[in-house]
Formats: structure tokens, C-alpha cells, sequence
């Protein structure tokens, strides 16, 4: 059986790419490049259901920008 997982994908300061699962809270992994970071969020993502997961509880629903004055 296969599932589908939002992949939320950020660049450090340092150039390397970072990868979260919003349904796997504490699922997370970096790479040089987003080839590398797929394989390796995909990994994480097995390794994580295989230890932790029964069905996400979390349903991914979007992202958001907000400015707030300083």
C-alpha cells in the first residue's frame, strides 16, 4: 500500500536543503541538493512509518505568509 506525504522543502544559510513532513511531526532530513533530498525524505518517511506510525493524524492543508511590524 502506498501513501502520499507533503514534503515542505527549505534552504539553510549554509546552501544545504531541508526537508519536513507535516504529518510525521519530528520527521525531517537535509541534503546538498533536492535530488539527494528526495531519496532521503523518502527514506525518512519509511523509517518513520515503520517505527512510529499507524495513519497520520495530520492532514497537510497549506502554507501562509504574514508580516508582522517590528
Amino acid at each position: 500500500m502506498s501513501r502520499d506525504y507533503t514534503v515542505v522543502v527549505e534552504r539553510d544559510a549554509d546552501g544545504y536543503y531541508i526537508a519536513s513532513v507535516p504529518q510525521l511531526p519530528g520527521c525531517h532530513t537535509q541534503a546538498r541538493s533536492l535530488d539527494e533530498l528526495m531519496v532521503r525524505a523518502k527514506e525518512a518517511i519509511a523509517l518513520f512509518a515503520d517505527d512510529e506510525l499507524g495513519t497520520p493524524t495530520l492532514e497537510f492543508v497549506g502554507v501562509q505568509r504574514v508580516t508582522v511590524a517590528a
